[in-house]
């Protein structure tokens, strides 16, 4: 029997050990080379950087909601706007009425008037000078009074009207019922500025006068 065949043997164990794990090591580096470029190509290149569709996304709904924002602030003008008209075309309408019917502003300028006329005459005065002084300034100034009322109406109506063929048209055309309202303070007020002239310059009532 050969006493070198167990170290033989032994050595062939050592050289299949070594061989063994030597595949077992080229194995296990190809594994983890599979499962390293297997991850690269599930995850892309570009895994570690910040996603551009994601910023884009946030770069439009920014500008969206700036967008919402210059629309409302435009609903809320415009919505002042039509405000500001319609109050307007009211107050054009209640100054016509005030031209017509008076106001206590101008009874307190008739009373000041016809004051001042007896201040004048109270030491002594023709009649017609009394007719005058007392009276007819009294006249006078209620006529003028109104006729202001009515000018005031005429401007604030015909202000209702023009204002929406100057500056940025608007989107919804002004109400019906708005331009009805000015129209009409416009003619309250134009009626009453001619019967205030008239008035004013006794053409329609005039003042009395005296024998002689």
């Amino acid at each position: 029997m050969n006493p070198k065949t167990p170290e033989a043997v032994a050595d062939g164990e050592k050289t299949t050990d070594s061989t063994t794990g030597k595949a077992t090591a080229g194995t296990d580096r190809v594994t983890a080379e599979n499962t390293e470029q297997r991850d690269q190509d599930e995850t892309g290149p570009g895994a570690g950087a910040p996603d551009d569709r994601t910023a884009d996304t946030d770069a439009d709904d920014t500008d969206a909601a700036a967008d919402d924002l210059d629309d409302a602030d435009d609903a809320d003008e415009a919505s002042s706007g039509r405000l500001a008209a319609a109050s307007a075309a009211v107050v054009s309408a209640g100054l016509g009425v005030v031209a017509l019917t008076g106001a206590w502003s101008g009874r307190v300028a008739a009373e000041r008037e016809t004051l001042i006329g007896q201040i004048k005459t109270s030491s002594g005065g023709s009649a017609a000078q009394q007719i005058n002084e007392i009276y007819g300034d009294a006249w006078h100034a209620t006529a003028l009074v109104n006729g202001l009322f009515g000018l005031l109406a005429l401007l604030v109506g015909t202000y209702v009207l023009v204002r929406p063929a100057f500056g940025a048209p608007a989107r919804q055309p002004q109400a019906g019922w708005v331009r009805a309202v000015a129209r009409g303070g416009i003619a309250l007020g134009a009626l009453g500025v001619l019967i205030s002239v008239a008035m004013y310059f006794d053409l329609i009532v005039a003042l009395p006068t005296t024998a002689g």
